[in-house]
């Protein structure tokens, strides 16, 4: 009962960092779309909360879950995968971070924009892209953390 009850809370957990992070990709691309200073920073601000909310709850317990997992399952830590899924996880948490920082600025220059009614400023765009670009290492890790999860591979 133990082993079922930590695999599906971890199994849970990667589903929210997954979809949460899909939805907040989502939704801030098509705010920005629209150049719409004022809709960009109604849209951040609950992209910003959602991050906070969800996906750093997830995050948090992911890194628990697994190890209880791993160990009601009996499997060491130096395994292959599990050293891949660690590494992957580093990596995915070095381009998350920046990212939640720079939602919130965005957030806050739309925010600007939007009180002075003049377009999202050139440093938004510039954080638009640097946001963009992270989200595809960082995306990448994960799925590829789920890959792994599965599919233990040896190596």
């Amino acid at each position: 009962m133990t082993y079922l009850l930590l695999k599906y809370l971890h199994i849970l957990g990667a589903t929210v960092i997954l979809g949460t992070g899909t939805g907040i990709a989502f939704f801030m691309l098509m705010a920005h779309r629209t150049r719409d200073a004022a809709f960009v920073a109604r849209t951040a601000g609950v992209v910003v909360t959602a991050d906070l909310l969800f996906t750093a709850s997830a995050v948090t317990l992911q890194p628990i879950t697994g190890y209880l997992l791993m160990r009601e399952a009996g499997y060491a830590m130096s395994e292959p995968w599990v050293v891949a899924s660690l590494a992957l996880y580093g990596v995915a948490g070095l381009f998350w971070l920046p990212v939640v920082w720079i939602q919130a600025r965005m957030r806050d220059l739309a925010q600007e924009a939007a009180a002075r009614a003049e377009p999202l400023p050139p440093r938004y765009h510039r954080l638009f892209r640097i946001w963009f670009v992270f989200g595809f290492p960082g995306f990448g890790a994960v799925v590829a953390i789920l890959w792994l999860m599965i599919a233990k591979p040896s190596f």
